[in-house]
């Protein structure tokens, strides 16, 4: 185990400031990304909204707004506090993962609608075309996505025993 380092709490900041911006680039909402990326970097990763609130400059409304993308992607959870009042918003350890899980049930959904859709096209019309290659599309990341699942459950098998050894877990 290598020595432990200390933490730069002004950097960190910086840069989660900056990973936030540019998951804001790539498409998240600005407010969402930058107070996914300040959860992230917490040492707990776990921050009340008040918390978010002073780190972000934000808004209670603003904050409020953010979180609840996060929890819809499921890439935060809302936990209480025992004995008190206050939402905690806590970045999971396999967060990836299960957003991309859910992401996969979104894609039965719409495969639903589109095998709904392609009965009313009519057969051999150019929607019918672009909405079977469409479907075609869908089925691939489908197979893909349950071959992603099992490869990285052995990965993270492998990166949890590194991380155990490093930390002296």
């Amino acid at each position: 185990m290598s020595a432990p380092r200390k933490r730069d709490d002004e950097a960190v900041q910086r840069y989660a400031e900056q990973f936030g911006n540019v998951l804001a680039d790539t498409g998240w909402p600005r407010m969402s990304a930058r107070a996914f990326a300040a959860i992230l970097a917490s040492e707990e990763g776990r921050l009340t909204a008040a918390e978010l609130a002073d780190r972000l400059q934000a808004s209670p409304a603003a904050i409020s707004g953010a979180v609840r993308y996060l929890l819809q992607l499921r890439l935060a959870t809302r936990e209480r506090e025992p004995g008190s009042r206050r939402d905690v918003y806590v970045v999971q350890d396999d967060f990836w993962f299960e957003s991309m899980m859910k992401q996969d049930q979104g894609l039965v959904r719409w495969e639903e609608i589109l095998q709904q859709m392609l009965k009313a096209t009519g057969a051999g019309t150019k929607s019918d075309r672009r909405i079977r290659a469409t479907l075609g599309f869908i089925d691939f990341i489908r197979e893909e996505v349950e071959g992603l699942s099992e490869r990285w459950v052995k990965r993270k098998a492998e990166i949890d025993a590194q991380l155990d050894a490093e930390y002296g877990e």
